[in-house]
């Protein structure tokens, strides 16, 4: 599968790209959008996080022309204040996070994201997840699975769902393959929802694994919440996002850090004394034209929040 940034002008005009200083891309995965922001600009440096070393590596080689502006670490973003440190950076001008999985690893069979290719069932966005898509579903009980499935992958039918892989587990053994997970995923769910389904009827259930594999929804509001520190005044944050929990983790930090005094309306002063740190800006969804071109565009949103210039301290 080849890499296609999604949103890229839309990001690079959401992180309003300064002449010089340090900007993050926390999610660097192909590094689309790492290599559009370090060609554009001459005396910038680009810091590239990734969970995954095999797609950084692939990401190293492709960026190679540029190694003087961009500097790959092998980390989760969670990390990223320690990474930083590490490479000496104490501020930032923007940070970009890209969420979800990349399409280099849903292009790779062995890594067991997709269920249109058969593959192992790990799911593991890095080495640092505790354990793989197989381990997950072979040892959770029928009632966790379903609440897994309602939770992360927002499923109507997570009940049946989970009710189906654990009987297939006690009478067949243990689950190994991803299409082997589709078919039972698409057997469980009623005739008339399979026909009426707009995306393939297993689409939500591999979500909701993939997000407990790696523990990601736990993740980004920590990581957001560094960055946004992090960032000088007037900084900007971008955030792209693939599906509503994500997304609304993200819209729910802007508008907190969007929000100023509280004082009742009938008080004749503010007496909370408290501005707003951010200022933030519309959903930006894909065009048509875009998400004809690149499928994977469909689902997503952009945020963008920028750090107030008076606000020199967030604490």
């Amino acid at each position: 599968m080849s890499h296609v940034p999604v949103l890229l002008e839309e990001t690079l005009e959401g992180l309003a790209l300064q002449p010089a200083g340090v900007y993050l891309d926390a999610t660097v995965g192909a590094g689309g959008h790492a290599q559009a922001i370090a060609e554009r600009l001459v005396g910038v440096r680009l810091i590239g996080l990734d969970r995954d070393p095999q797609t950084l590596e692939a990401t190293r080689r492709r960026l190679a022309p540029l190694e003087d502006k961009v500097c790959l670490r092998v980390a989760n973003f969670v990390y990223l204040k320690r990474e930083l440190q590490a490479e000496g950076v104490a501020a930032l001008e923007g940070a970009l996070f890209d969420l979800g999985v990349s399409s280099m690893q849903l292009g790779q069979a062995g890594r067991g994201f997709s269920f249109l290719t058969d593959g192992p069932l790990d799911m593991r966005m890095g080495p640092d997840a505790a354990q793989t898509a197989a381990d997950l579903l072979n040892s959770i009980t029928a009632c966790e699975l379903a609440k897994l499935i309602r939770d992360y992958g927002e499923e109507r039918f997570a009940q049946r769902i989970a009710a189906a892989i654990v009987s297939y587990r006690e009478h067949h053994g243990c689950l190994s393959h991803t299409v082997e997970l589709a078919r039972i995923i698409e057997a469980a769910l009623p005739a008339p929802a399979r026909r009426k389904a707009s995306v393939h009827p297993a689409t939500r259930t591999f979500q909701a694994i993939r997000i407990a594999v790696n523990d990601e929804l736990n993740a980004i509001l920590p990581a957001l919440e560094d960055a946004f520190e992090l960032l000088k005044p007037g900084g900007r944050l971008v955030v792209i996002a693939f599906h509503s929990l994500e997304d609304r983790l993200v819209k729910r930090f802007f508008k907190a850090k969007a929000q100023g005094c509280t004082c009742p309306p009938k008080l004749p002063q503010c007496v909370c004394g408290k501005t707003p740190q951010a200022k933030c800006f519309p959903l930006i969804r894909p065009s048509k034209d875009e998400v004809a071109h690149n499928p994977r565009a469909r689902s997503a949103r952009l945020r963008v929040a920028q750090k107030r210039v008076a606000c020199q301290d967030t604490k």
